[in-house]
């Protein structure tokens, strides 16, 4: 199966208050950790971006797309990552995720060929959208959730075909779920320095 890596960049960090794709820890910003975790899995990598926000890291075997839904969060990222993908099934990751665990995304994208998505559920609430595999056959019910205005990332899950992936299935992976730590506040990032400095999470 062709699987095309769209990573989402487009966020304006204000809670961190910098952008967080350029961060660099233990010499490697952020957005390169995540597009070197995805190269595997995929056979080409989009990043989607806001215009504004185009001057990424080069070198990264990826290309930068614009993001075509400004100000519609990370929602219009997936949809416009679908729009400009050759695949019909795409792995969506977050760039400011940097413990990617390859044989969780491997697990999910073995699933992905009877779903539209492949979404992890942690306990019985907990969603990660932004960790997922899309079908481009869910694009047009992300346009009508966003012309709706309804820009919660997983406001279109129950339109098309999921196969939640539970906890204990991430667990088999991933023990500690590391792989759904993202880096929004000050604190996040000295965590995974302090991490990383240790050499108690594996980074790739």
């Amino acid at each position: 199966m062709q699987i095309t890596g769209i990573v989402l960049a487009g966020g304006k960090s204000r809670r961190l208050g910098k952008d967080k794709a350029t961060l660099v820890i233990n010499g490697k910003s952020l957005i390169k950790r995540v597009v070197e975790s995805l190269k595997s899995h995929t056979n080409e990598i989009l990043i989607v971006t806001a215009q504004d926000q185009i001057n990424l890291p080069g070198h990264m075997d990826a290309e930068i797309v614009s993001d075509i839904y400004p100000e519609k969060g990370p929602l219009g990222g997936i949809c416009t990552g679908l729009m400009r993908s050759r695949s019909s099934h795409n792995l969506v990751v977050a760039c400011d995720m940097p413990s990617l665990n390859t044989g969780l995304l491997d697990y999910m994208v073995r699933l992905s060929s009877d779903f539209d998505a492949i979404v992890p559920r942690i306990g019985q609430e907990r969603l990660e959208p932004l960790h997922a595999v899309y079908s481009r056959r869910c694009l047009s019910s992300i346009r009508q959730q966003l012309e709706a205005g309804n820009l919660e990332a997983y406001s279109f899950l129950t339109m098309v075909r999921v196969r939640y992936v539970e906890t204990a299935e991430c667990q088999m992976f991933d023990p500690h779920l590391l792989s759904f730590f993202n880096i929004n506040r000050q604190s996040d990032l000295d965590r995974a320095s302090m991490l990383v400095a240790e050499s108690s999470w594996a980074w790739h």
